[in-house]
């Protein structure tokens, strides 16, 4: 089974402590317009999203001790997180990249912010990089 390779770059996910305290400067300063602010239970995050072109900056802002995101502040400070890939069969992308031995840290997607249904990639598996594969609801 081939499944179609991700379309763009959806959003440029940036762990951040204070959504608050950062987003003048991504509005008065690189004068990019906010989208809209919400909180993501499954991930235990407030995020704001940011239009850049055809794609978006996502501030993520833990909302508790142990969400995932500050643990990525705590261990590696503010600053990049991962990268969003827009794909329109999120569960074949999963299963197409598993059996291509790459590790998942979602089996199945979840619920992410705007509707999204989302699923990351293991880091160890992508050299590096976190990435996010990212399916938008039409």
């Amino acid at each position: 089974m081939t499944v179609s390779r991700p379309e763009k770059i959806d959003h440029i996910g940036i762990a951040v402590r204070s959504i608050e305290v950062v987003l003048p400067f991504y509005q008065d300063h690189l004068q990019l317009p906010l989208l809209g602010i919400e909180e993501v239970a499954s991930q235990n995050v407030k995020v704001a999203f940011l239009a850049i072109g055809q794609s978006k900056i996502e501030l993520l802002e833990p909302l508790s001790s142990d969400s995932p995101i500050a643990k990525f502040i705590e261990k590696r400070g503010e600053g990049i997180h991962h990268v969003a890939l827009g794909v329109t069969d999120i569960s074949g992308r999963i299963e197409e990249i598993k059996n291509n031995g790459i590790n998942m840290i979602h089996d199945v997607p979840i619920d992410g912010a705007g509707g999204a249904k989302v699923a990351f990639l293991h880091p160890k598996s992508t050299h590096g990089v976190l990435y996010e594969f990212c399916e938008k609801s039409k």
